[in-house]
């Protein structure tokens, strides 16, 4: 065999290990991005696992008469009537429904909203 063909070989198998390595590169790059594609939903799920945990014991951890209410004190019901009210209507069971007359306060709706039971 010649110098030449000698190099030429040389060359050859530099190229087939190169291309080799290159291979194995891109097969770990692709089992990396594989791995952390998984680790970047699991830890999606944690978090939001996280907030509702948190919320529970949150929940949990209010006294025994606040457990329907919101942060402001009343329950999302209660909420829902104390809007109605403002928008000028009686939510008390003497006149739910009907309009407020001149916006006035009215005893018995304000003790539904506000009331204890």
């Amino acid at each position: 065999m010649t110098e030449q063909e000698v190099e030429k070989q040389d060359l050859y198998r530099e190229l087939m290990a190169l291309k080799e390595s290159a291979e194995n590169t891109l097969a770990l790059a692709n089992k990396m991005t594989d791995e952390v594609a998984d680790l970047t939903e699991k830890n999606a799920e944690l978090r939001i696992e996280n907030v509702n945990l948190r919320n529970r014991l949150e929940e949990l951890n209010r006294p025994e008469g606040d457990k329907n209410q919101t942060k402001e004190g009343l329950s999302k019901s209660k909420k829902n009537l104390e809007k109605l009210y403002e928008q000028g209507y009686h939510v008390c069971t003497v006149m739910y429904g009907s309009r407020r007359e001149n916006n006035e306060d009215c005893a018995f709706c304000l003790d539904v909203i506000y009331g204890e039971r």
